[in-house]
């Protein structure tokens, strides 16, 4: 039985772990030809494999995006998952952390959309796929005004490309998380004071009383990358746990 990605070219960011690593893989899984990438590239490159070949990128160089989507040539799915979360109100946000903030979670966004999508046109359409946040237009929580408002941006530009290329066979859709367990979050709870607390902090604001799995969040790129949700288009999807009820 052929797999539902069958046929289709992914291209992926941040996929040296976490949520872009656990997509990469369900990507493939389900058939697809994968292209990884991350600005690691000795990390992307421990699941090359069969139908996933890996690639170093900084999607903050324009040049090197451009570059990147030039070889590569057309995608049936674009998946934006590189970002930075910053820890921190508004009043101890650093203006070099604000912008930095917007730098890698919205510029890039941007940058390699736009280098991919003409491509993507003239192949008749795909399915673009970024990461945003339940927090961000969804939600506000405490310490997240940098991210929070990178977030809610992002769902903005996804609703932006979603009704401009409408027409033309593009989808676009933004995934928006709770907290995941992934290798980022570690680095973030380990810089607390209390990394035991902390963690029983971010678990506790879960309805659920659970963290998300990586795998969970791919399984919904999955379905948004898939001929299964063609349907959809411009929607922030939220997969929470139920943690802005």
């Amino acid at each position: 039985m052929a797999g539902r990605l069958e046929g289709k070219t992914c291209f992926v960011t941040a996929a040296a772990q976490g949520i872009g690593r656990a997509t990469a893989l369900r990507f493939a899984e389900e058939g697809a030809r994968v292209v990884a990438t991350d600005i690691n590239e000795a990390k992307v490159a421990e699941i090359a494999g069969a139908r996933i070949e890996t690639r170093g990128l900084d999607v903050l160089d324009t040049g090197a995006v451009a570059a990147m989507a030039t070889e590569v040539g057309a995608v049936d799915v674009l998946f934006n998952c590189a970002g930075y979360v910053h820890h921190g109100a508004l009043h101890d946000t650093p203006l070099e952390s604000w912008d930095f903030s917007f730098e890698l979670n919205c510029r890039s966004l941007f940058v390699v959309t736009k280098a991919f999508l003409p491509a993507m046109l003239d192949n008749g359409g795909g399915s673009i796929i970024n990461m945003a946040s339940v927090v961000s237009s969804e939600m506000g929580v405490v310490n997240r005004c940098a991210y929070g408002a990178t977030k809610g941006a992002v769902i903005g530009f996804t609703k932006s490309v979603a009704a401009d290329y409408i027409g033309q066979g593009i989808r676009c859709n933004a995934i928006c998380p709770a907290t995941v367990q992934t290798p980022s979050l570690d680095e973030r709870i380990n810089a607390f004071d209390d990394p035991e607390q902390a963690r029983r902090d971010f678990i506790a604001r879960q309805k659920m009383g659970r963290l998300a799995t990586a795998e969970e969040i791919a399984d919904l790129a999955l379905y948004l990358a898939a001929d299964e949700s063609r349907y959809i288009t411009g929607q922030p999807m939220i997969i929470d746990g139920g943690m802005h009820l």
